[in-house]
């Protein structure tokens, strides 16, 4: 961390691609876009991975490692038009990924963008699904601009079905449960390399579960046996497998309360509290939430409090002091912070930019200062994002909406306004000049704030294909 004490000045590098994940990592996939069934040829192998672009920057998973949602949301009714009697009869409740995004469900598809061309025959991958277990059936179909629907997959009538599918493809398709309940999907791709050589990945499990109450939610970090009066408690809220949802709610249940209670701002993960006798014998459960539905509930356990030991005890005064003649102005980025990946530039809705979301991650700005004269934090990518070989565009097509996602409670820290990428003939020169991220006013800047930031990267389609890379420089006054 640079220290200065009028200014702090620190610079952070913009990536666009995705980055892989580790395999060790386990997650649930509830909401957003992913490639599911995305086809990498790697080391002479033929490889299913998942491209998850719900986090940013997106990262590349082993299916093994992904548990895909499918939210009570998705829950309709198949429609009662002859060409979606596939689906079921009229009014039969289906549980739908739709083909066209909906923000608050999964929005999965399938990409061979990862292939390069002339390795496999005729460029062409065959996608199929070979195997589906679980308490109904399951159909991926298309429609096309007539309102026509196509089957992609289906297990009612047998299976495997396939698809073939050119190189550099990204598609999506409805995806289609009769039940809910636990599935296992069992997808696989084959090719043949332009040797003649066959190459095959074999299947692959995808699991889904579908419409809720599969998510598993545990209480940790109550210890064995029981606590002494004093005692700090806390309690861990675990999902199984660990997904994208982090709102909790604490409950508490004493044994002569009839049921169990909020504990009031206990909305985090974790829970600290004070051991007392008079809690001996309460109960603790925390439920995770998905908007106002509950996504999970905990069973509960039992916190044991001994009674207070005999004995004599005695009392210390601490005095501590803080000495408000010395003070600075620091801004600080975590070093696992300091390189943004945004994912892949895909194609606006109008088709007229090469677009990509991301997020800043947190910037860290902390006042000492006495004076309290109040600061601005702000950033700019004066030198614009160039590739390796030198190809280049200016910083100006990058933006940000700014946010304050912390502030100490005497603090008055206010986001920036949005900074709109360039557009020719538009308002909005983006990140080229200098933007305001955050201010604090003089007598409110005091403590540590915390500001992070949503990117967008807005480029005209003519700019040519490569990774660019950008320093955006974040300073303070």
């Amino acid at each position: 961390m640079k220290r200065i004490a009028t200014a702090a000045i620190v610079a952070a590098t913009v990536l666009i691609g995705p980055a892989p994940a580790s395999a060790a990592e386990q997650v649930v996939l509830a909401k957003g876009h992913t490639d599911a069934i995305d086809v990498h040829y790697v080391d002479g192998a033929l490889r299913l991975k998942v491209r998850d672009d719900t986090v940013s920057p997106a990262v590349v998973r082993d299916p093994a490692d992904v548990t895909f949602q499918v939210l009570p949301a998705a829950e309709t009714a198949v429609p009662d038009l002859p060409t979606f009697a596939l689906l079921g009869s009229p009014g039969d409740r289906i549980w739908m990924l739709p083909q066209v995004q909906d923000p608050a469900l999964l929005w999965p598809g399938w990409n061979t963008g990862a292939l390069d061309r002339g390795v496999l025959v005729d460029d062409r991958v065959t996608i199929s699904l070979v195997g589906a277990e679980g308490p109904g059936d399951v159909t991926l179909f298309d429609t096309n601009s007539l309102g026509t629907p196509t089957i992609k997959f289906r297990s009612a009538d047998g299976l495997p079905d396939r698809l073939d599918v050119p190189v550099h493809t990204h598609a999506h398709a409805g995806w289609v449960f009769s039940a809910p309940g636990a599935y296992t999907l069992k997808f696989q791709a084959d090719a043949t390399l332009t040797g003649g050589t066959p190459v095959s990945t074999g299947p692959v499990d995808y699991r889904f579960v579908v419409g809720g109450g599969e998510l598993g939610l545990t209480v940790s970090g109550l210890a064995d046996g029981e606590y002494q009066p004093g005692d700090t408690v806390t309690l861990q809220a675990v999902q199984t497998p660990q997904g994208s949802l982090t709102r909790y709610q604490w409950f508490s249940k004493r044994p002569d309360d009839p049921d169990f209670a909020p504990v009031e701002g206990e909305t985090g993960a974790a829970y600290s509290f004070t051991a007392t006798r008079a809690l001996n014998a309460t109960e603790y459960l925390v439920r995770l939430y998905d908007g106002e539905n509950v996504a999970a509930s905990s069973d509960p356990v039992t916190l044991w409090v001994a009674f207070p030991q005999e004995g004599s005890s005695a009392a210390k005064s601490v005095t501590a002091t803080i000495d408000g003649t010395e003070g600075a102005l620091v801004l600080s980025v975590d070093p696992e912070h300091r390189v943004v990946t945004l994912p892949a530039a895909s194609l606006s809705a109008t088709g007229d930019r090469w677009e990509s979301t991301g997020a800043l991650q947190p910037v860290t700005v902390t006042d000492t200062r006495a004076a309290k004269p109040g600061w601005t934090a702000s950033g700019q990518v004066a030198d614009g994002f160039r590739t390796s070989d030198g190809r280049d565009f200016a910083g100006g097509y990058l933006g940000w909406t700014p946010a304050v996602v912390q502030q100490g409670g005497r603090q008055g820290a206010v986001a920036g306004p949005v900074a709109v990428p360039y557009v020719s003939g538009q308002p909005g020169t983006g990140l080229g000049g200098s933007a305001v991220l955050a201010t604090a006013p003089a007598g409110a800047g005091l403590g540590t704030a915390r500001l992070d930031a949503a990117l967008r990267l807005s480029v005209p389609t003519d700019t040519e294909a490569g990774t660019y890379t950008g320093t955006l420089t974040l300073t303070a006054i």
